[in-house]
């Protein structure tokens, strides 16, 4: 019975998930706008596992959202992650932000895009269809009027994320659904992270990195 400890960073949400065989045990998170990771992730992973009254040693694998998203936040849970991974001797499994972010919803036909705000009218954005299947790889686009279009066309398109106010705001076609005020978290990590340990799906802990998919730019 594999118990994966699973860990979201990639945004605002500070997110920590326990999980025996897919199945959440326990979640700790803080939404709130400030980014609180290095306050706060390891008081979570330390609280999480007291209060299932186990130890680090007991865990079988650590999951970690590989981006994109925040760079700072992508660094403290990628680099929390590893250690331990490094210290336990345990696999390291990566989990795509957009997958647990599109994971949030349910669908019977159609398609989830899931999107991450970026700068000014930018966003990060992947396409899944109904069966949370990705048929477009994660992209930095600028929103327009016309984005999406050849999905909107076709069937119901559910946009999930911090960057679909935005969108909404330009975006006026019948087929669209929007889902706001919605973050990653580790809570829809620990199936996608059970399905990887099965089939030894594992990272290379001394050099997988965080996908950023833009180089930082401070601000």
């Amino acid at each position: 019975m594999a118990l994966i400890l699973c860990l979201e960073t990639a945004t605002t949400n500070c997110s920590v998930a326990l999980s025996q065989d897919g199945a959440l045990l326990a979640l700790k998170e803080d939404k709130s706008n400030n980014y609180s990771h290095a306050e706060k992730l390891h008081v979570f992973i330390d609280e999480i596992l007291k209060e299932n009254n186990l130890a680090v040693d007991d865990l079988d694998a650590i999951a970690v959202s590989k981006g994109p998203g925040s760079y700072t936040g992508l660094r403290i849970g990628v680099s929390t992650a590893k250690g331990l991974c490094f210290s336990l001797n345990i696999p390291l499994i990566s989990i795509a932000t957009m997958a647990s972010l599109a994971a949030q919803v349910e669908l019977k036909k159609g398609f989830v895009i899931p999107m991450l705000d970026a700068r000014r009218m930018e966003v990060y954005s992947t396409v899944f269809d109904k069966d949370l299947n990705e048929i477009r790889e994660t992209k930095a686009e600028v929103l327009d009027e016309n984005s999406f279009t050849d999905y909107l066309e076709k069937d119901k398109t559910v946009f999930i994320g911090s960057g679909v106010e935005k969108f909404k705001a330009i975006c006026t076609h019948s087929n669209a659904e929007f889902i706001l005020d919605k973050l990653p978290s580790a809570r829809e990590m620990c199936s996608l992270a059970e399905a990887k340990y099965k089939i030894s799906d594992t990272e290379d802990v001394a050099y997988f990195e965080p996908y950023y998919l833009k180089d930082f730019i401070a601000s």
